[in-house]
């Protein structure tokens, strides 16, 4: 069965970075095309950036500049590399897929930007 599992979140200070990283297991990674979202307290889900099965990328025009998704195929993992963070990309981030008309989130993981 498909699984995503995140993992790097944590707590950095304003114009910090980290590194998620979403480990893919129960299909052919390589074929599917990759997403980051994010959800904080009180707001929606968004999208913060895609990437396809050719490397193809895509951004939230609030992160752009500052984030950098990237997909390993020989290691089954999607990269979020974040950056010049700010207290306002405190979030759950999560990874997500589309296999089969389905979408297959993982669990999440928390970043917290905070001084």
């Amino acid at each position: 069965q498909v699984q995503l599992v995140e993992s790097g979140g944590g707590l950095v200070q304003p114009g910090g970075s980290l590194r998620l990283s979403c480990a893919a297991s129960g299909f052919t990674f390589s074929s599917y095309a990759m997403s980051w979202y994010r959800q904080a307290p009180g707001k929606e889900r968004e999208l913060v950036a895609s990437i396809t099965r050719a490397g193809g990328t895509n951004y939230a025009d609030s992160v752009k500049g500052r984030f950098t998704i990237s997909r390993d195929n020989a290691k089954n993992t999607v990269y979020l590399q974040m950056s010049s963070l700010k207290p306002e990309d405190t979030a759950v981030y999560y990874c997500k897929t589309r296999v089969g008309f389905r979408d297959y989130w993982g669990q999440g993981t928390q970043v917290t930007v905070s001084s």
